[in-house]
């Protein structure tokens, strides 16, 4: 099976990538412990894309979760699909990086990194026939900015002809939790531009705009938001999890894009 290895980082990161799996275990039948409840054969054909069958049939989500704070994973692991993910898979540090992308990038970031490519090395070997990387983070804050870029340039060093595939949520104004998000994007797209393969870009101002004008809320909140990001990654991956003709892994995905 051609596999995907799953990585998010920084809270935006994280809680983007925990609905993704809560949306992705509903469409493959996995529940709450991992284990499969669902009724079709498709679901499982592909299963082993995103899953490792561990003992006793259970599927466990191929994702690194990877922040320089503990708050986040201490939410993630105590919402409805925390169980689920590999308690080995959470890599965190203590101290943050007060929304600065040098210190994602350089110091407290490049602290954690060699921590975080030791779990992804493994989930790699774990595979039958990797086909690359996907990545959810935002581009607005430290973490998921700088120790995001860092994590896509050493997996780039390390693993050149993999597929490296970006899920990255852009900071609006409108949208604006810090005076220095619009530092933290330049500075992170340079490192895209050289280091990733395909980069689907979340806008936080575009979300906002459906959530009012499509499904009518007055007051979105980023619950909101990351159920249509959700929705998003959903539908761009399925034809990578169900079988099908066209763009049957991410290679090919990217050149009919």
């Amino acid at each position: 099976m051609r596999e995907i290895v799953h990585l998010q980082a920084g809270q935006c990161g994280n809680q983007v990538g925990s609905k993704f799996w809560e949306v992705i275990c509903d469409e493959h039948g996995v529940d709450m412990k991992g284990n499969y409840t669902g009724d079709d054969d498709l679901q499982l054909e592909r299963i082993n894309v995103y899953y490792n069958e561990a003992s006793g049939g259970r599927y466990v989500p191929r994702a690194i979760l990877v922040d320089l704070e503990p708050g986040t994973m201490d939410s993630v692991r105590a919402g409805p699909y925390g169980k689920i993910f590999r308690p080995d898979n959470f890599v965190f540090g203590q101290s943050g990086a007060g929304n600065n992308w040098a210190k994602g990038h350089y110091t407290e970031g490049a602290e954690l990194i060699d921590s975080v490519l030791d779990v992804v090395r493994k989930e790699a070997e774990g595979c039958d026939c990797l086909q690359g990387f996907q990545l959810t983070h935002s581009l607005g804050g430290g973490t998921g900015s700088g120790m995001g870029t860092l994590l896509v340039s050493k997996i780039r060093e390390e693993y050149p002809d993999r597929m490296m595939c970006t899920f990255s949520v852009f900071p609006s104004p409108k949208v604006s939790d810090t005076v220095v998000e619009p530092y933290n994007a330049v500075l992170s797209f340079h490192q895209l531009v050289e280091n990733a393969d395909e980069c689907f870009g979340l806008d936080n101002e575009a979300l906002y705009d459906i959530c009012f004008r499509t499904l009518k809320l007055s007051t979105p909140t980023y619950g909101d938001l990351n159920h249509l990001v959700s929705a998003a990654m959903s539908g761009v991956t399925c034809c990578l999890r169900f079988p099908g003709q066209l763009n049957a892994d991410l290679r090919k995905l990217a050149v009919n894009l």
